[in-house]
């Protein structure tokens, strides 16, 4: 940059000079922000996928259903961006969270700022009906003391802990770091899927693929590519995850569905 502005005759010099060293705290912001959250394209065993990693000793986790003034359930990434914006908060990450049933309800385990919105579902459904029931489903929460954790839905039972937030869903990617038993490597149902893990006490982890995939390559992904000793799938065909700077990524447009929860990161207000 010096060697362009020596070619400037002296009196334009400083002016010039002084023009970027203004630019240079915009340029600092626009980079923070592109880099507020930790985002890759990942290469798996022939197939693409999008991952994000949350620092939460930097960034806050939330996770939203309804506006709470309205009631009204924001349905999308893009109207929790609107909703955002109004209230001077700008989106940095977004992904939608569990399994919904057929009202646009979070079939089981909802907690959205120490609320419990929706009770832990511990009912044994057919398999054939859906993912959450294929065994085990599980619950991926953020404690008070601020670390994550994915835990099959009985062990979250058992502990009795309160927790911040919460989701519910099914099955489990990868317990105590052994895959479903339940999936099959050769399996040709193939979906665009996302899930999440806790890859540390404050690292949150959330992929989605960018082709479908089968549940054994997902949990592997999150197994062997990630580092994840527990991990939990959160929804597939409709699933997005948006970045602030990137855009969508994730199912195409055409395959979204109204959500029921969403996962978000704000710049802090």
């Amino acid at each position: 940059m010096l060697r362009l502005f020596s070619s400037l005759p002296r009196s334009r010099r400083w002016p010039a000079l002084l023009g970027a060293a203004a630019l240079l705290p915009l340029l600092a912001a626009c980079t923070s922000r592109a880099r507020a959250v930790d985002s890759s394209e990942r290469e798996f065993e022939g197939q693409r996928f999008h991952v994000v990693t949350i620092d939460l000793t930097r960034q806050t986790l939330s996770l939203h259903w309804r506006d709470p003034d309205s009631g009204i359930a924001y349905g999308s990434i893009g109207n929790l961006q609107q909703w955002g914006e109004q209230h001077g908060r700008h989106l940095l990450f977004a992904a939608n969270a569990g399994i919904y049933d057929r009202k646009n309800a979070p079939l089981g385990l909802f907690v959205e700022d120490g609320r419990t919105l929706v009770p832990l579902n511990l009912a044994h459904g057919n398999p054939a009906a859906g993912n959450f029931s294929l065994r085990p489903n599980g619950v991926f929460a953020v404690y008070p003391d601020g670390h994550a954790a994915v835990r099959t839905s009985e062990a979250f039972k058992a502990d009795g802990k309160p927790v911040t937030l919460a989701t519910q869903s099914g099955p489990m990617l990868v317990i105590d770091g052994q895959l479903n038993p339940q999936f099959e490597d050769e399996s040709a149902s193939v979906k665009w899927r996302s899930g999440v893990c806790a890859a540390t006490p404050r690292k949150v982890v959330f992929a989605v693929s960018e082709t479908p995939v089968n549940f054994h390559t997902f949990a592997r992904l999150f197994r062997d590519g990630l580092g994840c000793r527990d991990a939990l799938y959160l929804d597939g065909t409709i699933s997005q995850m948006y970045v602030d700077g990137e855009g969508y990524s994730g199912a195409p447009a055409f395959m979204l569905k109204p959500y029921a929860g969403i996962f978000a990161v704000f710049d802090k207000p």
